[in-house]
């Protein structure tokens, strides 16, 4: 059997947008929408991508020479500090709603942001902290590059937890590394809401032979500030039919699924709204999935393959 002391784990994989570059506001939607969860029994709530405080859609943040970058500073100061007042906000969250609790934060530590993924547990205290190994594409304008302390799998009462922040996941050596830790609830919160990405996350289940929980948000023009520039009438941006955007104009359709090891869907991707998704894993699954294929097992072969994972710290500069 899996090593999970439960043999059955309810997930919840929270569909929703927050208040962009509020993050007061979007705390406590966290907060209720974690509370919902909560009382509909999930042990553990999972969170996108960039929950905290934006996922900042459309936008270069006026990325031209000499340009000087007012969004960026609104985006920073709307961004979650590790300590700070909202983290222990979250902390508190999980804690009073005892579950675990996968949260997608934009972190800022001096004056970089990363796009960041912390996981805490029932009492609230923090397991893990992953950063986005590389941001993808415009993203690398505004988030730095994390480090390989940041893979790591928790071992907890539900199972081997862990996972990886969007097209991360497209980093065959990033997945490989997290099999070799003992997955068994692969997290994938993201941005991504093509078909091709709930393809990816059937593959990831059926490959790691684990369970695969992905979260996206729904964004609509409405989620943004008024102000913001892409979706100003004077601004050069529109929508996909070429006319100016409306409020009620899909930035982001969802897509949040929950799969099983053998790549099938636990619970079918919902589009186009907001939503908490659920499903129960029944743990012996893992197992069961592992006899005939297992990766870091009985179908690997280190004496032809070798992975070395640096797992140093980013930080460059130590004092003795």
């Amino acid at each position: 059997m899996a090593s999970s002391k439960k043999e059955v784990v309810r997930v919840a994989a929270v569909q929703a947008a927050p208040f962009a570059f509020d993050l007061a506001k979007s705390l406590e939607k966290l907060r209720t929408l974690t509370a919902e969860a909560a009382i509909a029994g999930a042990d553990l709530v999972v969170f996108p991508e960039a929950f905290l405080s934006a996922y900042p859609w459309r936008y270069n943040f006026d990325a031209t020479v000499g340009a000087r970058r007012k969004w960026f500073a609104k985006y920073y100061d709307s961004a979650v500090a590790i300590p700070s007042p909202e983290f222990t906000g979250l902390s508190q969250t999980a804690k009073q709603n005892r579950v675990f609790l996968h949260v997608g934060i934009v972190e800022k530590e001096g004056g970089t942001l990363y796009c960041t993924s912390v996981l805490f547990d029932r009492e609230g205290s923090l397991l893990y902290k992953h950063r986005k190994l590389v941001p993808t594409a415009a993203e690398r304008l505004v988030w730095g590059r994390g480090a390989g302390d940041g893979l790591a799998v928790s071992n907890t009462e539900l199972g081997n937890v862990g996972g990886l922040i969007c097209w991360e996941n497209y980093m065959p050596a990033a997945r490989m590394a997290l099999y070799e830790k003992g997955v068994e609830i692969y997290l994938a919160p993201t941005a991504d809401d093509l078909t091709t990405w709930v393809a990816t996350m059937q593959h990831i289940a059926k490959e790691g032979r684990c369970f695969v929980v992905s979260a996206n948000s729904v964004y609509k023009v409405a989620d943004f500030p008024p102000d913001y520039p892409p979706f100003t009438l004077d601004h050069h941006d529109r929508s996909p039919d070429g006319s100016p955007w409306g409020p009620d104009d899909i930035l982001n359709h969802g897509g949040s699924c929950i799969v099983s090891p053998l790549g099938e869907f636990v619970a079918e991707p919902v589009w186009d709204k907001e939503a908490i998704v659920y499903a129960d894993l029944h743990m012996p699954a893992i197992t069961e999935a592992r006899m005939d294929f297992d990766p870091v097992g009985s179908y690997s072969r280190p004496d032809v393959f070798t992975l070395i994972v640096n797992t140093k710290s980013g930080t460059g500069v130590q004092f003795a």
